[in-house]
Order: C-alpha cells, then sequence, then structure tokens
C-alpha cells in the first residue's frame, strides 16, 4: 500500500504543473520557486510540530546536496512547465527512470563490474530506446522554436535522477520524510531569492491577476507530491513505486487537453509513449542489474 502514494504524489506533481503553467503568465521561474519554496517550508514545519519531528539532522550536507541538484531541477522542468505542453514538460522530467538506468550502465563499464548478461545488454537496448523517445518527443518543439524548454526540460529529468538517487540515501542514514522535504523547501527558497535579486521580481500589477492566485497551490501541491514521493520511495517496493510514478503523465495529459487545449502531434504522443515504455522496461531490468549503484534502485 505504501507504493500507492507514489500515484498520490504523480497527481500533486500534475497539479502542481498546472498552477505553474498558468502562474508563469506573470512570475518568472524564480520567483515561482522562491513561493514554492517558502510555502513548503511553512507547511512542513506546521507538520513537524504536530508530528513533534526536530529539524535538527546530523547529516547536513546530503541535504545540502540533494537541494541544490533537486533545486536545479525544479528551475528546469517549470521553465519546461511554462513553455511546453504540460504532457511534454512532465513526459521529459520523468525520463529520469531512463537516466539512471544509464548510470547503471555506466557504472557498470567503469568499474568492469556489470553483468554482460542478456539482462545488462538489454538494459542498454531499453536506454537507447529511451533516447529514441526523446527524440520523437523533442521534434515538435524544434518545429515551434521550443528547442531550448526542451532541452532544459531534458536536464530536470537527469537532475531529478540524481535528486531521487539522494532521496534514497537521506532515508537510508534514517531521516525522517517530513526533514528531507522541509529542507529541499528551504533550498528551493534561498535558490529563487538569489534569482530574483539578480533578475528582479514582477510588479504590483501581476499580483492583481488571477496568476497570483496559482502561487499558494503551487507550494501546497508541490510540498505534498514532494512528501507523498519520498514517503513511497523511503517504504514502497522499488519497483513498484517507480512504475507507479509514470501515473504522472497520465494526469498531465488530460489536464494538457481539457484544460489547456495543447496540440501535441502523432509523433509527440509517440515519443511521450516510449520514453514510459522504456522507463517501465528500465525500472524492471535494474532491479535485477548487480553493479556499484544499487542505490539507483530507490529511483
Amino acid at each position: 500500500m505504501q507504493a500507492l502514494w507514489m500515484v498520490v504524489a504523480s497527481f500533486f506533481f500534475a497539479t502542481m504543473g498546472v498552477g505553474v503553467k498558468f502562474a508563469s503568465a506573470q512570475f518568472n521561474v524564480y520567483e515561482i520557486v522562491f513561493y514554492r519554496g517558502l510555502i513548503g517550508v511553512i507547511f512542513m514545519a506546521l507538520v513537524m510540530r504536530q508530528r513533534r519531528v526536530s529539524a535538527m539532522t546530523t547529516v547536513p550536507w546530503m541535504h545540502v546536496w540533494r537541494s541544490v541538484i533537486g533545486v536545479f531541477s525544479l528551475l528546469c522542468w517549470f521553465y519546461a512547465i511554462a513553455n511546453l505542453p504540460l504532457a511534454t514538460a512532465m513526459t521529459l522530467n520523468y525520463m529520469s527512470g531512463v537516466w539512471v538506468a544509464a548510470f547503471v550502465v555506466g557504472s557498470a563499464v567503469f568499474y568492469s563490474l556489470g553483468d554482460s548478461s542478456k539482462s545488462q545488454g538489454a538494459l542498454v537496448m531499453t536506454v537507447l530506446c529511451g533516447f529514441a523517445g526523446v527524440v520523437l518527443t523533442l521534434r515538435p518543439t524544434i518545429e515551434q522554436n521550443q528547442l531550448f524548454a526542451g532541452v532544459l526540460g531534458l536536464l530536470s529529468g537527469i537532475a531529478a535522477a540524481l535528486a531521487y538517487m539522494q532521496v534514497a540515501m537521506l532515508a537510508r542514514a534514517g531521516e525522517p520524510e517530513e526533514r528531507t522535504v522541509l529542507y529541499f523547501g528551504v533550498g528551493s527558497a534561498i535558490a529563487g531569492a538569489i534569482g530574483m535579486a539578480i533578475y528582479g521580481v514582477s510588479g504590483m500589477a501581476a499580483w492583481q491577476t488571477t496568476a497570483a492566485w496559482w502561487l499558494l497551490p503551487i507550494g501546497i501541491f508541490a510540498t505534498l507530491g514532494q512528501w507523498g514521493m519520498t514517503r513511497a520511495y523511503s517504504k514502497g517496493g522499488t519497483l513498484v513505486v517507480a512504475s507507479l510514478q509514470y501515473s504522472g503523465i497520465v494526469f498531465a495529459s488530460i489536464y494538457s487537453i481539457i484544460l489547456f487545449d495543447d496540440a501535441i502531434s502523432p509523433i509527440g504522443w509517440l515519443g511521450i509513449v516510449v520514453i514510459v515504455m522504456s522507463g517501465l522496461a528500465a525500472t524492471a531490468l535494474r532491479a535485477h542489474a548487480a553493479v556499484p549503484l544499487k542505490q539507483a534502485d530507490e529511483h
């Protein structure tokens, strides 16, 4: 049952994406990341107080590293959401499952310890299929002069793969999920504030639009999604959890069609399907790969 937290988390992340898309009409990505982090910190601080979970940690640098790569992923992802169809941006971010498989293969080659049997060959083929899916998914963005947003969406998936691996390591270190989510919120708020100081903020006119109303839901849904994801990876079965995360693409696709009337070409949909199938296959194969990056299974 713990694995079902990933379905809940995926729904919250997709709904957060809706908020980001609306809010980006008036606010830049740094502002959105700042308020997402600030609201998340306040929310989790209240939860931790009610549950009497201490904010003190014995592994601060693990949280710092998780925040650095996680915030980078968040910035890239929010930019992609603002400039691409929601389903496309969500799919590129969920390439993280295939990227973890690529890390596994790369580790096996580097250490010369990987399984060279058919399963290892199948894992390589799965990664290649995932990349083929990326090419299909990005082709429509090239035709619509959205390549930069597509590349950032792809980078968000790479960073997310590293971030999820760090979440698993924090769980192994005994960190409660509430604390992990709290410190990620702190990192997001700090990074957003730095970006706002450099690139500026929106004027008062932006706060008088409906876009401003989405900042609060973004923070709440993002925090709930992060909490659910952390709980799922900490206590659920790895294979099932990683498979269920792709339900987020289904939610995002529904939102894309109903709320934004996004026009995704057939080749774009084909790319999405290829990425999802590659991610599922990579997760299944990765579960049987005996390589040094075993912690990658926690993605």
